[in-house]
């Protein structure tokens, strides 16, 4: 996947002007917010299950090593194969060596990030390689040659219309007069097409919302089903996960599902929760001859036991963006990589570089609602303020920004001095701002003012102000 991170404003600045594209956005708000509000007032232990929720995923950090060996060991036990991919890259040679192993010509997905991640679609379709994503938003994308634009609802930035018009693009084998404009027309044509896939595949990928040490289980939540037929109709299996995914028991992965879908939208439990455990055995019905597991580091262990280790504690639940204001304004493809949003804002600086995307931890109003809504209870906001001062102090903001900052440092720390400047300040500006335009013209604020007005100052200064009610408070005691 191409990363345009570094033209942040840009994707921005084309996204505001995209009419089809805020029109989409709005569903964002109207689809998420409510719903979640509502699951979590029906559900008291709501806090206490944040607070387990985090408590699992930080003592599973700390001991990640001793949990991702008993990890590997049962899935071995139970007939799998476990893989270690250092890089993105590692990952798709594996994946591509066991489908070459079975000479697959057709691959189907379940939706995941960690493919995204890896740029897989890509990689197996130059080598000849067919990939069908099953996951109806994935499905979407896919026709229009498109990445996800938010983590669970990859094509909420696409509007109904478009997606008839898409389907008629391609299913040119269907009859041409036939009715879409219906929700439920679209989805059935969607279901039809996909059906025929599920059973020509030679491999199936899925993600994996957690994976059970205890166990060797991975475990899928999905509201279509999509992910139970990709992976038992074909003859191989393949999860790709992060190393994080890991929890202990199925115990820790019940108590963090109960937050999941809640979170995500608003549901108590997804549709489907599938766990998967090694091959097909001998007794069972269905299942596929061969289970793989890739495990993904790709930067993630150079995390751990830095200010961002926080950030693995992440549950893929999208609460963070579906309540963060700037996402709203601009959606996902504006972020230029995988993970849009508060949640990309934090982990893509960690895994691709902050010189790559540090305008994205900038891209925040540091409202909160990130975190207030967090049910692991990351604190992005902090999270991004150590990516900007980790810019600043390789220099990679412009000269302005950081002469700025060291100005008013030095102002900062010199109250007498800062005093004195504030009121010359403040009289010059209300002196002038009448008569002038000068409140558009402040050095520095340019970018600011384009689209707001400055207001001129009114009444005294804080300090002043504040001065005035400590003498009061003094004269009375």
């Amino acid at each position: 996947m191409k990363i345009t991170s570094p033209t942040f404003k840009d994707n921005a600045s084309g996204a505001l002007k995209d009419a089809t594209l805020q029109r989409a956005l709005k569903n964002v708000e109207k689809g998420f917010i409510g719903k979640r509000a509502a699951a979590v007032e029906a559900l008291p232990e709501f806090e206490d299950l944040r607070d387990r929720g985090r408590a699992i995923k930080n003592h599973t950090l700390k001991h990640l090593d001793l949990y991702l060996e008993e990890y590997e060991s049962k899935v071995t036990a139970s007939g799998g194969h476990v893989h270690w991919a250092e890089t993105a890259e590692d990952a798709c040679q594996i994946v591509k060596q066991i489908c070459d192993a079975v000479d697959a010509k057709t691959v189907t997905k379940g939706k995941s990030m960690i493919s995204e991640e890896m740029g897989l679609n890509a990689f197996l379709e130059k080598d000849g390689t067919r990939v069908v994503e099953t996951d109806l938003g994935e499905y979407i994308i896919q026709l229009r040659g498109e990445h996800p634009s938010h983590i669970i609802a990859p094509a909420v930035h696409v509007t109904k219309d478009q997606v008839e018009d898409d389907f008629r693009r391609v299913h040119t084998h269907l009859d041409k007069d036939r009715n879409l404009e219906e929700a439920t027309t679209l989805l059935g044509e969607a279901r039809e097409v996909l059906r025929q896939e599920y059973f020509a595949a030679d491999v199936g990928i899925t993600g994996a919302n957690f994976l059970i040490a205890e166990s060797g289980s991975s475990i899928i939540v999905t509201n279509e089903g999509n992910g139970d037929l990709t992976q038992t109709l074909s003859r191989v299996h393949i999860v790709l996960a992060s190393i994080e995914k890991v929890v202990p028991t199925l115990n820790d992965a019940s108590q963090l599902l109960r937050l999941l879908a809640r979170s995500a939208t608003g549901q108590e439990m997804s549709v489907y929760t599938t766990l998967s455990t090694g091959a097909r055995r001998e007794e069972d019905p269905d299942g596929p001859e061969q289970y793989h597991v890739i495990l993904l580091d790709n930067g993630r262990s150079s995390m751990l036991g830095s200010e961002f280790e926080e950030m693995l504690r992440c549950i893929r639940c999208g609460a963070c963006m579906n309540h963060c204001p700037v996402y709203h304004a601009v959606g996902g493809h504006a972020y230029g990589w995988v993970y849009p949003g508060p949640m990309g804002s934090v982990l893509t600086p960690s895994l691709i570089g902050v010189d790559q995307s540090g305008h994205l931890p900038n891209a925040s109003t540091f409202c909160g609602r990130c975190e207030s809504v967090c049910p692991m209870k990351i604190p992005l906001p902090k999270m991004m303020r150590h990516w900007r001062e980790q810019e600043y102090e390789r220099h990679l903001n412009p000269a302005t920004q950081r002469w700025g900052l060291k100005g008013w440092a030095f102002l900062a720390t010199r109250p007498k001095l800062y005093h004195w400047v504030m009121k010359l300040s403040m009289a010059a500006m209300k002196h002038l701002a009448p008569k002038t335009s000068l409140m558009q013209k402040l050095p520095m604020t340019g970018a600011w003012t384009k689209h707001r007005e400055l207001a001129a100052p009114q009444g005294k200064t804080f300090q002043d102000l504040w001065a005035q009610e400590k003498k009061k408070k003094g004269r009375a005691a």
